[in-house]
């Protein structure tokens, strides 16, 4: 189970709180990535229209409004983040405007920190929480979850300087401080080497993944971990300069969050599978380099752990 929402106990969720704003071919004397190129894909393929059959199943008080008020903490690219004009953008963002217009309805993004959305959620001041949220069963019992992605864990290496994520003994490996691959998998994979009389992984925090990745390309680590539209968008952006090491494991969905028993769920829901169905969500996803985590089903609560 991955997420910027990994729990540390019920009803506290993990921040991640970093974001990857590698811009493309942009390496400069320093030999680093730009902040601030090539951050946004232009998305084609997407026009949409009010899908009257779907949209008539608002909550009345929403429908009323013609607007969804969407609590969301940033940055966290490509998922949410703010462009250089100070627009809320990602894919996630972009994904929920899509559902927006099959619903006949704006979307007002509302910053928030990460730890007050969904108890803003459950007492009605926002619709729905956007911010990365990992599907799981505890949260489950206080939220509903629709679900829109599967992400998981993906580590990144330099190319021609291949690692084994299972096997990254000695190594330095980069993470965004507070996330779930700093505070529990690379720990344990470093755990594991100790434990069979081989050297610790060196970990190296960074306060956002922008930093980790320009340490990779720069050889200040030998590899970086984190969540995989997060490496996947890194990737996209760098180049050619890095690439994925190993396969994306423990992964877990990505769901919008809404209060328990809400029935803008499975309006959510139904526009979520519209986009699936219509194509409209893989021109989405890869547009930000992210397909890599396509569903094939929304569902409502979709958690396995």
């Amino acid at each position: 189970m991955v997420g910027r929402t990994r729990s540390l106990g019920p009803g506290l969720l993990a921040h991640v709180v970093g974001v990857v704003v590698i811009g493309a071919l942009a390496l400069g004397s320093a030999g680093c990535v730009s902040n601030n190129e090539g951050l946004v894909p232009v998305v084609s393929g997407v026009e949409l229209q009010e899908v009257a059959s779907i949209a008539a199943q608002v909550p009345s008080e929403i429908a009323a409004s013609g607007r969804l008020v969407v609590g969301v903490n940033i940055p966290y690219a490509p998922n949410e983040f703010k462009d250089e004009n100070g627009k809320i953008v990602g894919f996630d963002v972009d994904l929920l405007n899509a559902v927006g217009q099959v619903l006949g309805l704006s979307v007002d993004y509302k910053q928030a920190d990460f730890d007050k959305i969904i108890p803003a959620v459950q007492a009605g001041t926002f619709n729905l929480g956007m911010s990365s949220f990992t599907d799981t069963l505890e949260r489950e019992k206080s939220v509903d979850f629709v679900t829109y992605y599967s992400a998981g864990v993906q580590w990144a290496q330099r190319p021609g300087d291949p690692i084994d994520p299972n096997n990254a003994c000695g190594l330095r490996v980069g993470v965004q401080t507070t996330t779930i691959e700093d505070i529990d998998e690379v720990p344990a994979k470093s755990a594991a080497c100790v434990a069979a009389g081989k050297p610790p992984i060196e970990k190296i925090k960074y306060d956002s993944q922008d930093d980790a990745a320009n340490a990779l390309i720069l050889g200040r680590i030998d590899a970086l971990s984190a969540d995989s539209p997060v490496t996947a968008y890194a990737i996209k952006r760098s180049g050619g300069r890095i690439e994925p090491a190993g396969e994306v494991f423990d992964s877990a969905p990505y769901g919008w969050v809404v209060a328990k028993g809400s029935p803008l769920a499975p309006v959510l829901q139904q526009g979520m599978q519209y986009l699936i169905d219509g194509g409209q969500y893989a021109r989405i996803a890869d547009a930000w380099g992210v397909g890599a985590g396509l569903i094939e089903t929304s569902l409502i609560n979709g958690a396995t752990t």
